[in-house]
């Protein structure tokens, strides 16, 4: 028994029951009822939502693998899945396009006022000179984090003729004639836009903190893309207040659950969406009706390779 515990594209469950196996899929299922059913599992299909973690793992007594939609394993007990030989596995590759295309949509859009500039006209005003926006040809550009997500936006950028600076502590020697390999300081030093490509780690987790926003010598605009707490959100705020940055883009949040923001989360909320500097979508950049296919597709392909069919 396989158990999708996500909104996932049909052709997975469909391509799961023709080879023979029976699925359920429950893409609202809660912490709870997963616990109660995970006993019968072969397979489990996860994303964001839910915690799978050793208390978990301990009634999954037939598991045999557990498949990722997506990028990032932080919400698995991967390490006690290891010691049980349950198989891990995520499709980064999957929707990594779709993410570097929205966080090149979201820098685009922020730096010729876009998203501005159209309330504007909808309120029936017509104003030019102050939304006169500024090019990113030539600009310098630090990705911190350089996995599928990192490689898929530095490929986008390389036709704009700018500097390309990217660092990841788990690559080197990966640089070429478009993109340079650097330190963190670096980047921090020249960069006019910084992009976050990173998975959450206890490494990563609020990397961008106060020392990170102080470090930074050109004002420059900030990208998340990746997930909410690799940046301090209360240094964030103090980097717009202080002019430390000139503005932000976010598609992610420290925490995306609108309905339990606590009070103060709820202020720091209301103050980005309302800064003129700053553009917030809903988590959806790998969200895409392409990636939505891609990322299922590609779980079923390395099921297959492994075996686990």
């Amino acid at each position: 028994m396989i158990i999708i515990t996500a909104p996932a594209h049909n052709y997975l469950e469909s391509s799961l029951k023709k080879m023979g196996h029976v699925v359920i899929y429950e893409p609202t299922i809660s912490y709870e009822e997963l616990s109660e059913k995970i006993e019968n599992a072969t397979g489990l299909i996860v994303t964001t939502r839910l915690k799978i973690d050793k208390e978990l793992l301990l009634k999954a007594t037939k598991l045999k693998w557990i498949g990722r939609l997506g990028s990032g394993m932080e919400l698995i007990d991967t390490e006690f899945a290891h010691t049980k030989n349950i198989q891990c596995f995520s499709s980064p590759e999957g929707n990594c396009n779709a993410v570097a295309e929205h966080a090149l949509g979201l820098l685009l859009a922020a730096k010729n006022n876009i998203v501005k500039s159209v309330v504007e006209v909808k309120e029936g005003k017509w104003i030019r000179n102050e939304n006169r926006g500024t090019e990113i040809k030539g600009a310098t550009i630090g990705i911190i984090g350089y996995g599928n997500t990192g490689q898929a936006f530095a490929k986008l950028l390389s036709v704009f003729g700018g500097t390309i600076l990217a660092n990841d502590k788990y690559k080197n020697n990966f640089g070429n004639s478009n993109v340079r390999e650097a330190e963190i300081e670096q980047i921090c030093k020249y960069a006019d836009i910084i992009s976050f490509h990173l998975p959450l780690s206890k490494e990563t987790e609020n990397i961008a903190n106060n020392d990170f926003f102080n470090s930074l010598q050109n004002k420059p605009f900030i990208i998340n893309t990746s997930r909410g707490n690799v940046i301090d959100t209360s240094a964030l705020i103090n980097a717009l207040k202080n002019d430390k940055i000139c503005g932000a883009a976010l598609d992610v949040l420290e925490n995306e659950h609108i309905e339990t923001l606590t009070t103060i989360q709820k202020e720091q909320l209301d103050f980005l969406k309302n800064h003129p500097k700053v553009l917030i979508t809903p988590h959806i950049a790998g969200y895409t009706h392409e990636a939505f296919f891609n990322m299922s597709d590609i779980i079923i392909k390395k099921l297959n390779t492994a075996g686990l069919l």
